[in-house]
């Protein structure tokens, strides 16, 4: 493998707001929330949000323990 390939980079997986709130078990309202705050970084265009899967998760992780 080359050192400085773009291998290290994640390729990134987003989901929309509804299924955000489903995977972190909160209403849709608290991630758009979270968002606007900045604990929760937002993608998409101005008409579809959409949120990483993997920020979720840490998120997730981060309420349980």
């Amino acid at each position: 493998m080359r050192a400085g390939s773009a291998d290290h980079r994640r390729r990134r997986t987003t989901v929309p707001t509804k299924v955000a709130a489903i995977a972190v078990g909160v209403p849709e309202a608290t991630i758009r929330q979270w968002a606007r705050r900045g604990r929760l970084t937002r993608y998409g265009t101005p008409g579809r949000a959409e949120y990483d899967i993997e920020e979720l998760t840490w998120i997730a992780e981060e309420r349980t323990t």
